[in-house]
């Protein structure tokens, strides 16, 4: 159960229900894990989804690259929701099995391709070290250019808030999906 209550359309003000709209006529198709909560305040609601359709769905990363990044995210925030979302979504772009289970443990991935290997490493970094080592930050400069540099940092920035966002608020997974592993504020005896 979420801890707080999740907007329905039928109960949306006009400003939640025009974001909602929004938001469900364009590539995502449907409103679920944060921006649930995020509605609450419709405008912020509006920003957060630009941001995340901008980052999602128009940078220069393959989307690919993109969904490693998310997925390394999601698991160093420990954030169920993010990365059950967003393996259903790595799955339907051809990201291989062992791949997924090499980051769902957080052992070093087997990847194909060194550019997915230097995108998992920055995000990896970015996310244990909230800063990225100068020999990381260099060879992903010399690969991608400062434009992706630019984005790659943005989009682990923005799925870190999207991952603490449905772990503060606790939003469920889809009726009948199992969480691969627990929230933060679940595991053993932590304050």
């Amino acid at each position: 159960m979420p801890r707080i209550s999740l907007p329905a359309p039928e109960s949306m003000s006009p400003a939640q229900r025009q974001v909602y709209d929004k938001v469900v006529s364009g590539p995502r198709g449907k409103i679920e894990g944060p921006l649930r909560a995020a509605l609450h305040n419709a405008e912020l609601a509006d920003c957060w989804q630009a941001l995340g359709a901008l980052l999602r769905y128009r940078t220069s990363l393959t989307q690919r690259q993109s969904e490693i990044a998310i997925l390394v995210t999601g698991r160093a925030c420990q954030s169920p929701f993010e990365w059950y979302a967003h393996r259903r979504e790595s799955e339907k772009i051809g990201i291989e099995a062992d791949i997924l289970e090499a980051l769902l443990a957080q052992t070093p991935p087997p990847f194909r391709a060194p550019e997915e290997q230097l995108v998992y490493q920055f995000a990896l970094e970015l996310n244990q070290q909230r800063s990225v080592s100068d020999a990381t930050y260099a060879a992903t400069l010399e690969v991608f250019g400062e434009r992706a540099v630019v984005e790659l940092t943005a989009l682990v920035g923005y799925y870190t808030m999207v991952a603490m966002t449905l772990n503060a608020h606790e939003i469920p997974l889809p009726e009948g999906q199992q969480p691969a592993f627990p929230l933060p504020q679940h595991q053993g005896n932590r304050p």
